[in-house]
């Protein structure tokens, strides 16, 4: 495990963002936080409902204890705010002037209804950028509508393409819609930095979810371009348009003894899977299976003309075979043979990784409330000169109130009790 107290000062630490986001947009301040960003998470009087979506921490119902809220919200300072309220938006509008960067995920045109929109936080501070992170974008005829997680992974038209051929569509089964929009609210937020810096301009990031996931479509838009085709739902395997004779469908994802290996069985101008198909057979016909495809030759195997029928018959073949052996045996012969295969991880088995281990990628952070340290993922890219880190476990409903208000904004205790009482902070 990394020790993150040996680490050195984060890539972005020169640098403030206030975070005013929900579940959509979570994720986008944890990531500039990590890189070192001094993030303050503005949450309502009484902590942001988020707190409580579980799971929690050893099924302890409570608002400090949800394991999600801990998962997004690291490296953040945390204080309440009630930007609803007139003494809150003056509040807000001084801590605009010392920020780089605004992270929001209401709905389109809250937060110009309160006087916090772009063009009014660039008056106070010309530099500042506005990152915001909504369903659909700000504009469009679908700019107003509400949406959860599922809903636009469903518009985004990934959704279409999960599932049996024969049965509906399936969703995804863990939710990664708002994570997608997050993380490219992160990268339009750095490429607006990095503008800033070179220009001194400011700048409105509009990111919207459903865009932020059309790029999970891969193929599927080309195909349409070229062949006005839609990606069928191919379960484990995958459709190869084919518009003269019709599609192929082939295996990608395969059957074995203790789970599922992803393999690529093909051939054709492909050298590399020609040798891993046909290595692949070999050391079935060693063990007197897939007898049917002793002799095949994967050079000349030209899916875009084998039938539907023929292509069945050897991956019968080849599956008989698979669920005699467990992913560990398959997965060391594949690399001792050279063949294209990886198995199907679960959730334990990437905890216990050798490879994550090796590379020092979870992380324990303390949990001084709890009394415990928990272990999260760790960093997504190792930075030789500035590394990421978790900088401080998620905060507290109003943690870091006293150390903003009054050491930084200069408020005294009186004003501080006087705010909580008119429900500004």
């Amino acid at each position: 495990m990394e020790n993150l107290n040996s680490q050195k000062e984060g890539l972005l630490s020169s640098y403030r963002l206030l975070d005013l986001s929900n579940e959509r947009g979570f994720y986008c301040g944890k990531i500039l936080g990590d890189f070192g960003a001094d993030v303050i998470k503005i949450e309502p009087p009484g902590g942001d409902p988020a707190r409580n979506i579980g799971p929690f921490y050893k099924d302890i119902t409570h608002p400090e204890k949800s394991l999600y809220w801990f998962a997004l919200n690291t490296s953040k300072r945390g204080i309440t705010l009630n930007i609803e309220t007139a003494e809150g938006r003056e509040l807000f509008k001084r801590l605009v002037e010392t920020a780089d960067i605004v992270i929001e995920s209401f709905d389109p045109g809250y937060m110009d209804s309160l006087g916090l929109g772009y063009p009014a936080l660039e008056e106070i501070n010309p530099g500042i950028i506005m990152t915001s992170v909504t369903p659909f974008g700000l504009t469009g005829p679908y700019a107003d509508y509400k949406a959860s997680d599922i809903v636009t992974w469903a518009m985004a038209g990934f959704m279409s393409t999960c599932g049996e051929q024969s049965e509906p569509p399936y969703r995804v089964s863990i939710p990664q819609s708002y994570l997608q929009g997050s993380l490219h609210a992160a990268m339009g937020s750095m490429i607006a930095l990095y503008h800033r810096e070179v220009t001194g301009e400011g700048q409105h990031v509009d990111t919207s979810i459903q865009e932020a996931n059309f790029f999970f479509t891969e193929e599927a838009m080309p195909v349409w371009d070229l062949w006005k085709y839609n990606w069928q739902r191919d379960g484990p395997g995958a459709s190869l348009p084919r518009p003269n004779i019709g599609p192929l469908w082939m295996r990608l994802l395969w059957p074995c003894k203790d789970g599922y290996v992803n393999i690529f069985l093909v051939g054709g101008a492909q050298k590399g899977l020609v040798n891993s198909s046909t290595a692949l057979v070999k050391m079935a016909n060693k063990e007197g299976m897939a007898e049917n495809l002793r002799g095949y030759n994967w050079a000349t195997h030209d899916a875009s003309q084998i039938s539907q029928e023929e292509r069945s018959q050897i991956e019968e073949a080849v599956i008989a075979f698979l669920r005699t052996k467990t992913k560990q045996e398959l997965y060391e012969a594949a690399l001792e043979e050279e063949i294209v295969l990886a198995p199907l991880n679960t959730v334990k088995e990437i905890v216990e990784s050798p490879q994550l281990e090796a590379r020092e990628y979870f992380v324990e952070v303390q949990h001084p409330e709890l009394g415990d340290t928990i272990t999260y993922p760790g960093a997504p890219v190792k930075l030789s000169e500035v590394p990421w880190r978790i900088n401080r476990r998620a905060p507290l409903i109003g943690e870091h109130n006293e150390g903003i208000y009054e050491k930084e904004l200069g408020l005294t205790k009186e004003d501080l009790s006087r705010l909580k009482v008119a429900k500004a902070i």
